[in-house]
């Protein structure tokens, strides 16, 4: 791959946010992997001094449900253009009253209830066991906490996202037992996302919109409210975002490089 077709730091956008205007200099890139082909051409381009590559999730066209995301071939992509570091913006319900549509959350934990998706890079001959005791990296949660408050934006930490297969919305019972079970906000995206950017060594962490109260607050959750949401926060987003970018270090000090050094049999 040419040095134009390269970056260091991904963006994965998600619902709401599938554009890269921020980037200069931007091509698209088509890039093949042996996992299949990733939910859409990579945009890669340079942002103050920084190679950036932005993949929407979903597709330009939002055309790509959670569950049928090629969450495989999107890290591929990434990786064999170099990225070292992913961001992954998404949108998510709130399981808790203080946590409110509008906010942002920073989650440090995860608990998985997604069923049929492609979790791993491990195959027949190669047996990976990736350590998620600590899912997302300390480096990029530091840079994104500062980059925040630079911003003026309030952002929730130390939550815990249950990841969900959808696409449709939880029942009341299912919200209900995701809150007892202790989980704060609810989406779709982000297993087995951040697993993989484990297994391929990558700096992965999440950054969310609250959209809704998810149904255990006894009002039923609309894509129409999601969206809704989504637009008016968009712009800040985006801010987020740009200060973030400068913020990250050059170099990785951090233990994501090494995932694998105790991983593999």
């Amino acid at each position: 791959m040419d040095g134009a077709a390269t970056a260091k730091i991904g963006i994965f956008g998600g619902t709401g946010l599938y554009d890269s205007e921020m980037l200069e200099d931007a091509r698209e890139v088509r890039v093949g992997t042996r996992y299949g082909d990733p939910s859409d051409a990579v945009t890669v381009g340079t942002f103050r001094g920084r190679r950036v590559a932005f993949l929407p999730r979903h597709g330009k066209k939002h055309g790509i449900p959670p569950h049928l995301i090629n969450f495989r071939a999107n890290i591929e992509a990434f990786r064999q253009m170099g990225v070292t570091r992913i961001i992954a913006p998404s949108a998510v319900g709130s399981l808790r009253e203080e946590l409110k549509p509008g906010d942002f959350v920073m989650p440090s934990q995860y608990v998985d209830y997604t069923k049929s998706r492609e979790y791993s890079f491990s195959e027949k001959g190669r047996v990976i066991h990736i350590s998620m005791a600590d899912p997302f990296c300390p480096e990029l949660q530091d840079s994104i906490s500062g980059a925040s408050r630079k911003q003026g934006i309030e952002l929730q930490t130390g939550k815990t996202y249950v990841c969900i297969e959808g696409p449709r919305f939880s029942t009341k019972a299912e919200s209900k037992m995701y809150r007892s079970l202790g989980a704060d906000v609810i989406g779709m995206t982000l297993v087995p996302e951040c697993q993989l950017a484990r297994e391929a060594q990558m700096c992965y962490a999440s950054v969310s919109t609250i959209t809704d109260y998810d149904a255990w607050a006894e009002k039923p959750v609309t894509a129409k409210e999601v969206m809704e949401t989504l637009s008016r926060n968009v712009e800040r987003t985006k801010a987020l975002l740009a200060e973030l970018v400068g913020r990250i270090p050059a170099e990785r000090e951090c233990r994501c490089a090494d995932a694998l050094g105790e991983a593999e049999f």
